[in-house]
């Protein structure tokens, strides 16, 4: 691989530093494996396994991704990943490894540290201290996080990781193999010319379906033959698919069996995806689309497979009704919180039911990294103009509803007036056109930002609404955010500035603080900006005027 392929390849796979991933130069080795406290490698694979693991890039310049390259001095990536382990406290060995990377036609050396998450209530140390990263910088873990982890529900052993000892590669479908080898590919291309040349036992091992050549539940589970089922009892894995009228009468039934690899295609292709028109608020034409985009099938149904108490001995259910909306339902209490805190957190909770069966899952791109894929189906349905997913997490189950036209044209209007709003804003809309009830502060919000009209509980979409925010006499509704990524934060206010030439702190507040997380107090609301205008400023981005009491960009030389 060249340098420029490798470039191309971190761009790809590496775009962004956040909580999951630190590029570092480190040109040599000697002293920055075990060197400074805060400074060092060993320190930033604290920080990074003290979230929710990720990657640390060691060999290229920051922001550019330029390739320097790094020299290893005396180490190999098997003796750094030993050293590694041996100075981070409580550092699980299970996902620690180090990929190497040498350009063909510069020899430059890149080495990427995949990270494990730290084990449930063991925060990890290096230099004798817990470190976790806060935008640009390492600092020593702060109380909240700590308590976090020490907090934390501790799962019992992993299910999906037990071998079956009478299994055999005989008894997983040659079939499903074959697609896991095209999928793992996909999924790390560089490795591709390795994969061809691997056996089927090395590949399994390699893409975490086996333990040392022994057959797990995982591997059954994804790549069993139907014939072998028998060989995960008393636990059921299958699928069963209904089709239902709106008076919830049953049409039709079908029953899918491992390997589920294979399972989630053909559930697909039974549901009716037939088309669907609807005139936008910004076309004069209809536009045609079909009911369910591919993902909001695939990423529900995949999450039932990764989520299912299988020791239940129930099937996945995928209802369809009526070519108006489907349901997912699987047995098994949702881990995060809520959905909310899913789709607001920066860096989502990585507790799994089945830890060894998701990431084998994610190595053949059957769900999403750390909660991505349940943000994405929510973005899909907004690009549709369709209602949000309902969750349903109670009696023990966890349920998805995916509606599959529009079903309140103010809502669409809204959505199609205003792109660029949250999609925390949305999910309150959405609450509103489903008649579901809302808060108080939800109503507080809502009014304020001139969404609602009604009294309560009798709340309906406001049609004035339906004009962008930006026609509007309010400053900080300029620019609406559709992510609460830092990164994105930190835009928004480089655009106020932009547009109005210099921003004091209350125009700010008023700017960030309805976007930021609704789990977030006020206080930590004002620390966020806080840290979002310091880390600016670190930049050389913006400064702050003491004569006037605001902020301006820096002008750059020319």
């Amino acid at each position: 691989m060249t340098d420029i392929e490798l470039r191309n390849y971190l761009k790809q796979y590496f775009p962004q530093e956040n909580s999951r991933c630190e590029w570092k130069e480190f040109k040599n080795l000697k002293n920055a494996l075990l060197g400074n406290e805060k400074d060092d490698v060993i320190s930033y694979v604290s920080a990074i396994a003290n979230m929710s693991g990720g990657s640390l890039v060691l060999g290229v310049v920051d922001k550019t991704l330029e390739i320097i390259g790094i020299n290893p001095y005396n180490y190999t990536a098997q003796s750094a990943t030993l050293t590694i382990k041996e100075h981070c406290t409580n550092l699980s060995t299970e996902g620690l490894s180090i990929d190497e990377y040498i350009t063909s036609d510069t020899n430059k050396c890149v080495w990427i540290i995949n990270i494990p998450k730290h084990l449930p209530k063991l925060p990890v140390y290096a230099h004798r201290k817990a470190w976790q990263r806060i935008e640009d910088s390492l600092v020593e873990m702060l109380p909240e996080r700590l308590n976090a982890i020490l907090s934390e529900m501790e799962l019992p052993d992993d299910w999906s990781a037990g071998i079956i000892e009478e299994a055999t590669i005989d008894d997983l479908d040659a079939d499903a193999i074959a697609k896991a080898r095209i999928e793992f590919k996909k999924r790390y291309p560089l490795k591709a010319n390795e994969v061809d040349i691997w056996d089927d036992i090395t590949f399994l091992n390699k893409s975490h379906f086996t333990i040392k050549g022994k057959i797990t539940r995982t591997a059954l589970i994804i790549l069993g033959n139907e014939e072998s089922a028998h060989l995960l009892s008393p636990a059921v894995c299958q699928i069963r698919w209904s089709l239902k009228n709106s008076r919830n009468e049953n049409i039709d039934y079908e029953i899918f069996n491992i390997p589920m690899l294979l399972a989630v295609d053909q559930v697909r292709a039974k549901i009716r995806n037939i088309k669907y028109r609807y005139v936008r608020n910004d076309s004069l034409f209809p536009e045609e689309m079909l009911r369910y985009d591919i993902f909001t099938i695939r990423e529900p149904l995949n999450n039932c497979i990764a989520h299912q108490d299988y020791n239940k001995g129930a099937r996945i259910e995928v209802v369809e009704v009526d070519n108006e909306k489907l349901i997912f339902r699987n047995h098994g209490q949702f881990i995060p919180d809520s959905i909310e805190s899913v789709i607001n957190d920066d860096c989502p909770k990585s507790i799994y039911r089945n830890p060894f069966l998701v990431r084998a899952m994610r190595n053949v791109n059957m769900v999403e990294t750390e909660g991505g894929g349940i943000k994405k189906l929510f973005e899909k349905q907004r690009q549709r103009l369709f209602p949000m997913p309902d969750y349903d997490l109670s009696k023990g189950m966890v349920r998805v509803e995916v509606i599959g036209k529009v079903i309140n044209e103010t809502f669409a209007k809204i959505l199609t007036g205003n792109p660029l709003l949250s999609l925390n804003d949305i999910m309150l809309l959405d609450k509103v056109q489903k008649h579901q009830p809302l808060t108080d502060e939800e109503i507080r919000l809502l009014r304020k930002r001139n969404l609602i009209e009604g009294r309560k509980p009798n709340f309906y979409l406001s049609a004035v609404t339906v004009a962008p925010l930006e026609t509007t006499n309010l400053k900080q509704q300029y620019i609406q955010n559709s992510s609460f990524d830092d990164n994105y934060f930190r835009d928004l206010i480089v655009k106020y500035i932009t547009k109005f030439k210099h921003a004091n702190r209350e125009a700010i507040e008023g700017l960030l603080l309805n976007k930021l997380s609704s789990v977030l107090k006020e206080q930590q609301k004002k620390d966020k900006v806080t840290n979002l205008l310091s880390s600016l400023k670190r930049k050389n981005i913006i400064y702050y005027d003491k004569d006037n009491n605001y902020w301006v960009l820096v002008k750059k030389k020319k």
